[in-house]
């Protein structure tokens, strides 16, 4: 079994934001701490690590192949390399690139939602299926501390969106569900390159301030919409924030009763669905925020989260390979990967990633 000298090389976002990626850096690192050296490594920095004996490798794997956990992974001699990141095939762009880093790795703890792995064998990913293993990801309660503490009255409640406007949050289908629901007031906490019509925008707040989580107070449901969405925590946040959650199953949140689901592409049944809980008793509310606490204490917890990364990393039987695929598969999602919009070929990507890499350099060299 590894012992608490080995080192563990953590490539992952793990600054001091209580948001995701940064709280799985930072959470993640403190619940492995007592059984590892625990050093962190910036996810889209240009250096590979090379291990010395026993050391692990465990992070987010970075669209372009120059960057830290591609680059390790090719370093002989780790003990263990685990793949930690959301995974989601509703939009195969996303994941297409991860087709030859999966091979490399011991395992693939996939960030996701039930809807999508119990739906792996019907994707294209389908030969990844036995190195991956299903992580749900967690909310530290006291980061994000209860807002809501009265519903407001039936017919009167407000609806909230936190996110941006990237194709796969969908949301000019949020758009067509406030058009069928003139009598609800829809608001956006966030930004994006899009306008989100039908809905008013208060712009990206930061969570961390009591201004932005009492405009939250003021809302009584949080919802997303997501065609291709992995596993949202802004879902987990509205929970620990005491709002109700609504949203698609292809939000990755499927089979949780107290998480209201609304279809994908049906604007009329979503709207039908919204006014019944419009109408709900105030006591219906209450409970299912009680329970949605309970499950939040009881389930998405960063301690659940550790505890399956460490039993990867002290698990010291041989990895499983891929399955076997067809010569076109992989063609095809080598050519989704160049094409996708988080692809190096694509020159403002490109151009965005150097700009931070120059930013990173300037901090690190007036760094006390």
């Amino acid at each position: 079994m590894t012992g608490p000298m080995n080192t563990l090389h953590l490539v992952y976002p793990h600054g001091p934001r209580i948001s995701t990626p940064d709280a799985i850096g930072r959470h993640l690192a403190e619940r492995l701490a007592p059984d590892f050296r625990v050093r962190h490594h910036n996810w889209d920095s240009c250096r590979p690590i090379y291990p010395e004996p026993g050391d692990c490798l465990v992070g987010h794997a970075h669209p372009y192949p120059w960057t830290c956990f591609r680059l390790s992974l090719r370093q002989p001699g780790w003990r263990r390399r685990i793949l930690l990141q959301p995974y989601v095939h509703g939009d195969n762009r996303q994941a297409a690139y991860l087709d030859s880093v999966i091979p490399q790795c011991d395992w693939f703890l996939s960030i996701t939602g039930r809807h999508w792995f119990t739906r792996v064998d019907e994707s294209p990913f389908a030969h990844w299926r036995p190195k991956m293993i299903h992580v749900d990801l967690a909310v530290d309660r006291r980061e994000f501390p209860p807002v809501k503490t009265a519903f407001s009255p039936p017919g009167h409640r407000r609806l909230v969106y936190v996110g941006h406007t990237a194709a796969y949050k969908n949301t000019p289908y949020l758009s067509q569900i406030a058009a069928e629901l003139p009598e609800c007031q829809f608001s956006w906490i966030g930004s994006g390159r899009k306008t989100i019509h039908g809905v008013r925008a208060a712009g990206a707040l930061d969570f961390a301030t009591e201004g932005a989580r009492n405009l939250l107070g003021h809302h009584d449901f949080m919802i997303t919409v997501g065609r291709a969405d992995a596993n949202p925590t802004t879902i987990l946040e509205a929970m620990a924030w005491g709002l109700i959650p609504i949203c698609t199953p292809e939000s990755g949140y499927e089979g949780y009763p107290d998480i209201i689901n609304i279809p994908l592409d049906a604007p009329a049944e979503a709207a039908r669905i919204i006014r019944h809980w419009q109408a709900a008793p105030d006591a219906d509310l209450h409970a299912m925020q009680r329970r949605n606490w309970e499950l939040l204490d009881r389930h998405f917890t960063w301690a659940r989260l550790g505890a399956q990364v460490r039993s990867c990393l002290q698990d010291d039987t041989p990895p499983p390979a891929v399955f076997p695929a067809p010569f076109f598969r992989h063609l095809n999602l080598r050519w989704l990967a160049v094409t996708a919009p988080g692809s190096p070929l694509r020159l403002r990507e490109l151009a965005r990633w150097r700009f931070r890499q120059l930013h990173q350099s300037c901090t690190e060299k007036t760094a006390p």
